[in-house]
């Protein structure tokens, strides 16, 4: 079994409010894990409403099926253009880690 994270630090556009960030956040959420089928949820700078912290979780059999899925979410992140992808943090797990 192996598990894959990514953190998405992104930097929204023209955002005034945290209702308007709601506006923004909540459908990428919703697309991601619709169309990739992980777990995904805003983990952090819930009260900047020009920052968003977006987590992706995913679990696989097969490490290289793992990686595709993790590398698809990321191009479409980065193809959002209501957002700015700052950063991209990345983890992978598999059996034999400790």
């Amino acid at each position: 079994m192996y598990t894959g994270t990514l953190s998405f630090d992104l930097l929204l556009g023209d955002v005034r409010s945290l209702k308007q960030k709601r506006s923004v956040v909540r459908p990428i959420v919703a697309e991601l894990r619709r169309k990739y089928t992980v777990s995904v949820a805003e983990v952090g700078d819930q009260d900047l409403h020009r920052r968003a912290t977006i987590g992706l979780a995913a679990v696989s059999g097969d490490a290289g099926h793992l990686t595709g899925v993790l590398d698809e979410c990321e191009r479409w992140m980065a193809a959002r253009p209501e957002v700015e992808l700052l950063s991209v943090r990345r983890r992978l797990h598999g059996d034999e880690d400790e």
